[in-house]
């Protein structure tokens, strides 16, 4: 299955971090951001990915490339995961050479993909589940019929709906929806639903000329939740709502969470960071004025 990485963003909110790194790059725990993407995708299925990126995105490319300084091909413990991850799909990249949105690095693959369905997963998200989602939206695309995209959604407070590409629809069934409308970052009482999109992505090739249709935002900006609308209208989308966890990284305060997260699920660091906040617990307890008393 081929499977297309979007890496390209600028990663502004990051900044000074990414002003020479990508933020893609950026670590949790152990490892890249990009490097869960990959493995994600490969637990998926894939065995042939495509990886989108930027001007300063090097780093990205030399990170799934050997390294003979590091002393050759997995002879670290550190290095063999990576190593055997490497060794399980064919890899390419492919550059934006204009920040030009979503959608338009999804169509820098269109001579790669080819005519077939692929997976699409967003180079800042991971999503953690016991059956892979791209095994998820695999599934549910034949299941459907095999002719219309699927997107991975999960519900989201209507409080927060206004940072997410939000879909509505009929119910297929209790995980799966026809899409019937979807919205950039609604304003929560124009949603037209409670669920939103995840970034993950089982499309067909009829994308492409859905993006190549899909006129720019106001910033100059194609967006993919624009041209998904223009499939809704034509061969159809359909939605799931996956099994699992997402952690998005694509801020500084939801990448730290990530990392607290997945700490706390590693028994190497889980006992070490709950003692850290106790730690901290107590002494900010320390350092409060004491009350006064009551008269």
């Amino acid at each position: 299955m081929k499977v297309v990485i979007p890496a390209a963003g600028l990663g502004t909110r990051f900044l000074p971090a990414t002003k020479s790194m990508p933020k893609e790059m950026l670590p949790v725990l152990n490892r890249p951001v990009i490097q869960y993407v990959v493995e994600e995708a490969i637990a998926g299925g894939a065995d042939d990915i495509t990886i989108v990126t930027g001007r300063g995105k090097r780093a990205v490319e030399d990170h799934f490339d050997h390294n003979p300084d590091l002393g050759g091909s997995g002879t670290r413990a550190s290095l063999r995961e990576l190593e055997e991850v490497m060794g399980k799909a064919a890899f390419h990249f492919v550059r934006q050479r204009t920040p030009r949105g979503l959608a338009d690095a999804i169509a820098c693959a269109e001579h790669h993909v080819g005519n077939e369905p692929f997976g699409v997963l967003l180079g800042d998200s991971i999503h953690v589940s016991e059956t892979p989602l791209l095994t998820q939206l695999r599934t549910t695309f034949e299941r459907m019929g095999g002719k219309a995209s699927v997107v991975a959604l999960e519900r989201v407070p209507r409080d927060k709906l206004s940072s997410y590409g939000v879909a509505g629809g009929t119910p297929v069934d209790l995980q799966v929806i026809r899409v019937e409308r979807l919205v950039e970052k609604p304003k929560p009482a124009d949603a037209p639903g409670d669920t939103a999109l995840t970034g993950a992505y089982y499309l067909t090739p009829a994308i492409f000329g859905a993006i190549r249709a899909t006129p720019p935002d106001r910033k100059g900006e194609v967006q993919l939740t624009d041209a998904l609308a223009r499939l809704v209208a034509t061969e159809g989308v359909y939605g799931l709502i996956f099994e699992g966890r997402r952690y998005d990284t694509g801020t500084p305060l939801l990448w730290l969470e990530a990392n607290v997260r997945f700490a706390l699920r590693d028994p190497a660091y889980r006992d070490r960071v709950i003692e850290i906040f106790r730690e901290s617990t107590r002494a900010e307890s320390a350092t409060r004025p004491s009350e006064a008393p009551a008269p």
